[in-house]
């Protein structure tokens, strides 16, 4: 009996045997490998935030505030246009009106003058697949007129104001209540300028991605034309990267993980075998590599496996949504009056912000709604209008 366990481990513990390949495939990734390559991912496991929180922190508000001084000398440049083109006064009803709602932040990152810039600049480069889209600035700064980053861009763009200068605050406004009400007026407003097909609420400090338009153009023409997809009450366009990871309760995330474990298994079988001379499948190496290339994936950040889908506008994913966030959201026409009629009945509070109060809905209303993946737009506001910070960090 000793002498034939003996022999099995002398059989496992050979430089030939698949265990010891696959221990020392497990031991390098997981152990070398992985951490020397993912330590200053920001999203991953591997992530050292001791080491590189503070210093990856600074840096990005360092260059968030040179991208704010050059969106203010992009605009500065910029030949202001006729009266008609500033004011948005064709007739025509537009397929999107994009709505970037904006309130008086610091001045020094510009945070609006950003985001303004970066659509302006993409519509352009866009060309005729874009001439039916619009933008819109909606003002909800209590004294319109104080917000300087407005005042220029009024020149190039129609723009709304939400003016509370000179009112009495009502005590039962707070803070979420304030927000969710500008939300509302500034959907409202852009139903009532200009009843576009489709709405696209961005707050000042969504910057959007290179892509954003051609993939709208293909969610807008093609993917949204499925019956399950047409009738939803809204899509977001972005997700918080920390949120994005494979082990979330939520089902589809599991069931995509599994996915791609049960796609990778066999291919990494057949790598293996391949390279070590082997001649048939081995369904105890298959489940090897699934699990392995699950974990991997998990550990590395599903964040940086969903950057791949930016390849092409049909790989991008369409999942059912989750609470969390709303710096760039997707109305219908139809589903942004149904969207008003509901927030309209809400009262906002801590710990019951619009996002979660939309996201309610889903439940109260019989409603569906769904994420675009990956993020169409980049959170680069550091600095809350809602929470007040003064040493704010990327995590």
């Amino acid at each position: 009996m000793l002498y034939q366990a003996w022999q099995l481990y002398g059989r496992w513990c050979r430089w030939s045997s698949p265990f010891i390949h696959l221990l020392t495939l497990t031991v390098v990734t997981f152990g070398v490998l992985a951490p020397l390559i993912c330590h200053r991912l920001l999203h991953s496991y591997f992530y050292l935030r001791r080491w590189h929180l503070n210093p990856m922190s600074q840096e990005f508000l360092e260059q968030n505030q040179q991208e704010g001084q050059a969106a203010l000398h992009y605009f500065e440049k910029l030949q202001i246009p006729n009266a008609s083109e500033a004011s948005g006064g064709d007739a025509f009803q537009p397929l999107l009106l994009v709505t970037i709602i904006t309130v008086q932040r610091r001045n020094d990152f510009h945070y609006v003058l950003q985001v303004a810039s970066h659509f302006h600049r993409l519509l352009q480069n866009c060309g005729a697949r874009c001439w039916s889209h619009r933008i819109l600035l909606c003002n909800v700064e209590s004294d319109p007129s104080s917000h300087q980053d407005v005042r220029l861009l009024s020149s190039f763009f129609p723009m709304v104001s939400r003016d509370k200068a000179g009112e009495n605050p009502d005590p039962r406004v707070n803070q979420f209540e304030k927000e969710k009400q500008d939300y509302v007026f500034c959907l409202e407003q852009s139903l009532l300028a200009y009843n576009p097909e489709y709405i696209l609420i961005v707050e000042d400090d969504a910057v959007p991605e290179e892509e954003i338009f051609s993939v709208l153009q293909h969610l807008l023409l093609v993917r949204f034309s499925k019956p399950y997809l047409r009738d939803a009450l809204y899509f977001k366009l972005y997700h918080p990267e920390r949120l994005q990871r494979y082990f979330n309760p939520e089902p589809m995330r599991i069931l995509e993980w599994l996915g791609l474990g049960m796609f990778l298994g066999p291919m990494l079988n057949c790598v293996y075998c391949w390279a070590t001379g082997r001649p048939s499948l081995s369904w105890p190496i298959v489940l090897f590599f699934a699990l392995y290339s699950m974990a991997l994936s998990e550990l590395v950040g599903r964040h940086y496996m969903l950057e791949l889908r930016r390849l092409a506008p049909a790989l991008y994913n369409i999942v059912p949504v989750t609470e969390c966030c709303t710096p760039a959201m997707l109305f219908s026409a139809p589903s942004a009056h149904r969207a008003l009629g509901y927030l309209k009945g809400l009262h906002c509070r801590q710990g019951f912000a619009k996002d979660i109060a939309l996201y309610s809905l889903l439940r109260t209303k019989g409603e569906k709604a769904y994420v675009v993946e990956p993020n169409l737009v980049r959170h680069v506001g550091m600095y809350s209008s809602l929470r007040l910070n003064d040493n704010p960090k990327l995590l």
